[in-house]
């Protein structure tokens, strides 16, 4: 019984997480036929936006398979187009990305616990990041909860696939094949489910990048079909699934028409004629599935598209009789999607909503529930439940009258916060923490507070949850529905990032606290500190209050010797509150994460300091910033001492180029701004009449080709790249000024590099550049294309790769000191 419920509550929980939606009777009709098709399919490769969503649309909406997609990482080592987020952020957005993705193309999702730290080259260097029997263990446990009939990997075990996450995905996933069949393989795991021998896991061959590994005596599909009940083809479809890899740029043209896709067997038997060759995918696979079959076809035959609600009484005939089955992952999926299509049969509108987004710890949320029988159903409410709010009603609900209740829900001090779960730990090298085995594979939160309605339907007793939801009617986008976030009474924000201290600098530099009220505060008396290990400043505020939504800035005074014991050191803020109890130990600052085609994203974190104490010294004064993909390029420029103008194309137009020091050009600068292409022969005069242009990496993808010039003389740029953050670095021009002026770089400049060293590295360059470093991955022949410069009329150009975005806001020393000499570049010694 156990297992049981908890697979219920683990289809619960995919169920929730999705949006509201208004079904139609096409909806609704392909759930009934789906009702049919008893097979599953699970796709499993390493990052968002590595699945096919095409086979997965086809798989999902015509052949009405389970399917679903296990993603190893969140994506959170990969590049954004739209936005400055980086690192964990991004994973957050990117997995969002593929939840928005999978509620268009019908598949679900899942995730293991890996973390994406960027492009690796091959699975050795993978697997000593991630810890592989752990990520192995995600993959089985994945495998075991789902039960699919076939799994399909998107690249191979033997390298093709390039990124050496590909090729590790591919390696965990066949052995997954076996270990999850294998009792004596994570046995812990069989407290809640059993072992699983899918029939066979394949290879989806591919022909892209100039690598053609599709071969004609493979298996092969056309996933091309057309929806005559969607009025789409499934390349249209899978189109709109694939344009939601936005922070990656990978928005896709529509396709009609044939479509072959290639499979390679990895293991199990080979498909002769089809994907299920040799599985059962109907209702006899079940015991007394037989009886069920005929009450599908007859409710499918006599559906009617302007009355679906005539279907609820045969509906509630399948739900009753699939009870009376053996219990089976089956038994549980087919109950759940019975249950949902009489739902959508009803007509039944279900809402549980606020008109206010943050549920505050110690304060109340107002939730307004919302009831319709819009068709006129033989519907009874005999109860609503929701965190403590229990009321038993035994209401009849008459036909298109709303049914309204309101309920104030007290939010306890010790409600969890909105955290996602994969963040509450502090993560391992390679991998996050997440300790309770049935929160992994999942993709998302659990809502925080979660509705229950009791419904008698045709005389069957059904309960439906639904999340509650945040809701707004904007004036621009209409009605909208995002999260509820529970949220501490206050959250602390520090700044700046870094606080650079120069070697010898006696000046005091300024530390911001500021203090966010989430809720009104009373006067109390609040300690306010900036922390480390080594000491700490406060600050007494004893006429502490503040109304909602209000905030208080607290400045501190710090001077250099608070970290002349060493290079670096994080600090920390904290308010405590010495006599309101309600209000303790606040030290978590949230960041909120908007874009359009995603819900909010919110998330809780450490907001330190980190105070430098390093040999910098810089020459000039003004940098102009031409804003690429997002970086946090200038605010680094500004700790150096920079006075900072960002440079839009109005701004390169006025010509007045001539009073900026360096101009740099952020993250793929030349691939998201087309205007761009016309300021060539400004941008060259101003390098000509001694300017100093630096060129941040660009590339020639699916974001777009660098169409432009960008340089005075020719150069490539390629995909070559250095992965190993640690990889020896060798001076090929020791003398040149940028190695030299105003900081004499050595080797100790690139230590404590994160991630990796450069990507997108020049190559074919003319002649009249030069190289500086030689840098290249173990086992591989160094690149010098990391870092290119020549002398151009009085001034200088530089193109780099060096991912300064990475290292400046990590507060990596030597990264501030190269960039200071890039800067410096026509200045005189």
């Amino acid at each position: 019984m156990k297992r049981k419920l908890i697979l219920i509550w683990l289809l619960a929980i995919t169920k929730l997480c999705t949006a509201q939606t208004t079904p139609s009777s096409a909806d609704i009709y392909k759930g009934l036929k789906k009702l049919n098709v008893l097979g599953s399919v699970l796709y499993i490769a390493a990052h968002p936006d590595d699945e096919n969503t095409r086979l997965l649309t086809f798989l999902a909406k015509d052949r009405m398979f389970r399917t679903g997609y296990l993603s190893l990482t969140r994506g959170d080592g990969g590049q954004n187009l739209i936005g400055n987020e980086q690192g964990v952020a991004l994973g957050l957005i990117r997995t969002q990305e593929l939840l928005a993705a999978r509620r268009i193309d019908g598949a679900e999702q899942f995730f293991t616990r890996a973390f994406d730290f960027g492009f690796s080259k091959n699975p050795e260097e993978t697997f000593t990041k991630w810890d592989k029997e752990k990520i192995l263990g995600d993959v089985v446990w994945v495998i075991r909860k789902f039960q699919p009939d076939v799994i399909i990997t998107r690249f191979p075990t033997t390298g093709e696939g390039g990124h050496g996450h590909h090729t590790a995905s591919a390696i965990l996933a066949t052995e997954a094949f076996k270990a999850a069949a294998d009792p004596k393989r994570f046995p812990e795991q069989l407290k809640y489910v059993q072992p699983w021998q899918a029939k066979r896991i394949l290879w989806n061959t591919f022909n892209f990048g100039g690598n053609n590994t599709q071969r004609p005596d493979q298996f092969t599909l056309d996933v091309g079909g057309f929806d005559p009940v969607s009025g789409k083809s499934y390349g249209e479809i899978a189109a709109e699934s694939r344009s939601q890899h936005k922070s990656q740029g990978f928005g896709a043209a529509r396709t009609r028409g044939e479509a072959i896709e290639y499979f390679a067997t990895l293991n199990g038997t080979r498909p002769d004629k089809d994907l299920m060759d040799e599985i059962n995918v109907n209702w006899n696979r079940l015991n007394g599935g037989e009886t069920i079959a005929p009450l599908v076809q007859s409710a499918i035959q006599n559906f009617d598209f302007i009355q679906p609600n005539k279907s609820i009484g045969q509906l509630t005939g399948i739900y009753n009789a699939l009870k009376n089955l053996p219990k089976s992952n089956w038994q549980t999926q087919k109950l759940e999607e019975v249950k949902q299509l009489i739902l959508w049969s009803s007509g039944l509108w279900l809402d549980a909503f606020t008109n206010i987004q943050n549920a505050v710890q110690g304060d109340s949320v107002r939730i307004n529930f919302t009831l319709n029988n819009r068709s006129g159903a033989d519907i009874k409410l005999k109860r609503i439940q929701v965190n403590g709010f229990d009321s038993v009603l035994n209401t009849s609900l008459k036909t298109n009258q709303n049914l309204i209740i309101n309920k104030s829900v007290f939010v306890p001090f010790d409600k969890p916060i909105s955290q996602p779960f994969w963040l509450k730990e502090k993560m391992e090298v390679g991998q996050y923490v997440v300790n309770d085995l049935l929160l992994i594979g999942q993709p998302d939160n659990t809502p925080s507070y979660v509705t229950r309605f009791e419904l008698e339907i045709d005389g069957t007793l059904f309960t439906f949850e639904k999340p509650v939801q945040y809701k707004i009617a904007d004036p621009v986008k209409g009605e909208l529905y995002e999260p509820l976030f529970v949220v501490p009474g206050v959250t602390v924000s520090a700044a700046p990032d870094v606080l650079i201290y120069r070697k010898g600098e006696k000046e005091r530099k300024e530390a911001l606290l500021q203090l966010n009220a989430n809720k009104k505060i009373y006067p109390t008396v609040a300690n306010v500190e900036l922390r480390s290990a080594n000491f700490s400043l406060s600050r007494k505020d004893s006429t502490f209050s503040l109304e909602k939504g209000a905030s208080r800035a607290y400045t501190f005074n710090i001077n250099n010797t608070a970290s002349a014991n060493r290079d670096s050191i994080n600090l920390q803020g904290f308010a405590y509150y010495t006599n309101s109890p309600q209000l303790i130990d606040a030290h978590l600052s949230s960041t909120t994460i908007q874009y359009d085609h995603i819900p909010t994203i919110k998330y809780f974190f450490s907001d330190d300091i980190k105070l430098l104490n390093i040999n910098l010294k810089t020459k000039g004064n003004k940098i102009g910033y031409i804003v690429g993909a997002g970086d946090k390029v200038p605010e680094a420029l500004e700790q150096m001492g920079f006075e900072v103008t960002l440079l839009t194309d109005n701004e390169l137009s006025r010509n007045h180029l001539k009073k900026y020091d360096a101009i740099i050009a952020g993250v793929r600068a030349y691939n998201t701004n087309e205007w761009l292409n016309s300021h060539y022969e400004n941008l060259m005069n101003y390098v000509k009449e001694g300017g100093n242009l630096i060129v941040q990496y660009n590339t020639s993808n699916q974001i777009g080709p660098v169409r432009a010039k960008i340089g005075p003389y020719n150069f490539n740029i390629t995909r070559n790249r250095v992965t190993d953050e640690t990889a020896p670095v060798q001076f090929l021009k020791p003398t040149h000024k940028v190695l030299n002026y105003p900081n004499k770089i050595t080797a100790d400049d690139f230590k404590g590099w994160v991630q990796e060293r450069s990507i997108y590295h020049a190559s074919e360059w003319d002649k009249n550049f030069e190289s500086i470093l030689r840098i290249g991955d173990p086992g591989e022949t160094p690149d010098d294309g990391s870092l290119i410069i020549t002398k151009y009329g009085e001034g200088y150009f530089t193109y780099t790769g060096l991912v300064f975005f990475r290292e400046l806001p990590a507060g990596v020393p030597g990264s501030f000191r190269l960039l200071a000499n890039l800067i410096a570049l026509n200045k005189n010694k």
